[in-house]
């Protein structure tokens, strides 16, 4: 019986060394699929920290060009204003007069268009363009949010799979993590 005792001792140890080296190779599985998805969710921060920077130099510049834009308009509506009450204050108006009404003209009409300068239709479309940058980068910036967001679920999810030993909730966030790294590498690439 003795032998029998130490055989079936023997036999439970062998199998307890199994398990635990099982449990090894899972817990290193997990870990290595953690230390990815903790390195793309990295990657991810950062490409989304530059697409929140974009956004905000788009957006400032936006607001410079509008203001720019404002101020010319202000200066034309003076310059025209200027004109037509020069031009109905005089009944026979002097040479120097029309003149200086020519000139108050030609400059309102400078301000409203100036192509290769700073005229108030170059300054509309260099806003518009600058505001389409501006939402791009804030399409990228949520885009890569979202994508952060799952790839730290998958992170905890995979981590929740080594202190319960449930593979399928590594399996769930490897899915998800491959999923939020593919929607990170779109976002990033702006092809979203």
């Amino acid at each position: 019986m003795g032998t029998e005792f130490e055989h079936a001792n023997e036999h439970l140890e062998h199998a307890a060394h199994e398990g635990h080296s099982e449990h090894g190779k899972g817990h290193a599985r997990a870990a290595i699929v953690i230390a990815v998805m903790a390195a793309a969710l990295a990657l991810t921060e950062f490409v989304s920290k530059n697409a929140e920077s974009a956004y905000l130099m788009n957006h400032i510049a936006a607001s410079d060009t509008w203001a720019q834009y404002q101020a010319k308009s202000i200066r034309r509506a003076m310059l025209t204003s200027e004109a037509d009450l020069l031009e109905s204050l005089s009944s026979n108006p002097d040479p120097a007069v029309q003149k200086h009404i020519a000139d108050a003209r030609a400059n309102a009409a400078r301000m409203q268009s100036e192509p290769g300068a700073d005229g108030m239709e170059q300054l509309s479309e260099k806003a518009h363009e600058e505001e389409h940058l501006r939402d791009h980068a804030m399409h990228r910036n949520h885009t890569l949010e979202i994508a952060s967001g799952g790839l730290q679920i998958a992170i905890v999810l995979a981590s929740i799979s080594v202190v319960i030993e449930l593979p399928g909730f590594l399996m769930i966030s490897i899915v998800l993590g491959i999923a939020s790294a593919i929607y990170a590498l779109l976002g990033g690439f702006s092809m979203l």
